[in-house]
């Protein structure tokens, strides 16, 4: 069942969770009061995320933790689970630990090949939320997620934080059907057009500095060519969230309208699970991927990526 809640009142949730864990006598610390300041470590980039995600992600979800992308309300792979002793202040200190990551994305299969940091359990959730929450309760160490996410989350909710060193860098960029090469070479000019004409600046700026405001279609304008059909997981704020109105929202969904309006396309967005996204495309049942997609090796085996619109990386959370 897909969470159609704004990103405040998933965040609210949290909250109230982690109030709840706080009373109890578990052996994790006790969350102290904190509301860390919203900032962006991706202007024109727009840094995130993470948060990374879906048919290549499906199949190497399903190499790398078998996990499933049904709707249930996590899926663990871990031979066990629950947090351990220790503070973590850097990525080393993640040997050992028990780590949530969202089912899919690149701090999935990123933590799940790396042999380096050996973490003693990986812990998939079908959300960010779902993980942020388990670790707001005690019952993870560490979240790996794309780093705006992680901004907007800790913002919003006490006793965590973000590591200063990141866990990986990585690229964002739009996923189309492979050999579409007319709609990868349309999209590419309309991105290069709405980055130098500072459309995207102004987008971005709204939704990570909170300054100007929201897109909205120029005047006049007609689409002569149809509907394009986007693929997204509206989980994942600032990039794609519910609002109040429960309307999809943020920085990928009004790119994507910019993008469509310069094309002369109306755009329709599809919410699904992550690790089903690049599986959409690939079907034909949605003409192209807009989620935070990190752009992976395995994933070009799958579909075609355009040009980079975003410069992201994946950070840890901690409780601290």
């Amino acid at each position: 069942m897909k969470m159609k809640k704004t990103a405040a009142l998933l965040l609210a949730g949290v909250m109230a969770f982690s109030v709840a864990a706080c009373g109890s006598s578990s052996t994790a610390s006790t969350a102290t009061a904190s509301k860390a300041a919203s900032t962006s470590t991706a202007s024109a980039a727009a840094s995130g995320a993470a948060s990374s995600k879906a048919a290549s992600e499906a199949t190497s979800s399903a190499a790398a933790s078998g996990a499933s992308s049904s709707g249930k309300a996590a899926v663990s792979e871990a031979t066990s689970s629950g947090a351990s002793s220790g503070a973590i202040t850097s990525i080393a200190d993640l040997k050992g630990k028990t780590v949530g990551v969202q089912t899919g994305t690149t701090g999935d299969i990123y933590i799940s090949d790396d042999s380096d940091t050996a973490v003693g359990n990986v812990e998939r959730f079908n959300t960010a939320f779902e993980a942020v929450q388990a670790l707001s309760q005690g019952k993870l160490d560490a979240v790996i997620i794309d780093d705006q996410p992680a901004q907007t989350f800790v913002k919003q909710v006490s006793g965590l934080k973000i590591l200063d060193a990141p866990y990986a860098d990585e690229q964002y960029a739009i996923a189309v059907k492979k050999g579409n090469s007319d709609l990868l070479g349309k999209i590419n000019s309309a991105l290069a057009t709405l980055k130098s004409d500072g459309t995207f600046d102004k987008i971005t700026k709204y939704y990570i500095d909170k300054e100007g405001e929201t897109y909205s279609t120029p005047d006049g304008t007609t689409y002569p060519n149809g509907k394009l059909v986007m693929a997204t997981n509206a989980e994942f704020p600032p990039y794609e969230s519910y609002d109040d109105n429960n309307k999809i929202v943020g920085i990928d969904a009004d790119f994507a309208k910019a993008i469509c309006d310069k094309l002369g396309y109306e755009l329709e967005i599809s919410d699904m699970q992550f690790d089903s996204i690049i599986t959409s495309v690939t079907a034909g049942k949605a003409d192209f991927a807009m989620a935070g997609m990190t752009v992976t090796d395995e994933r070009k085996q799958s579909v075609d990526f355009t040009d980079s619109y975003v410069t992201a990386r994946q950070v840890v959370i901690v409780k601290g």
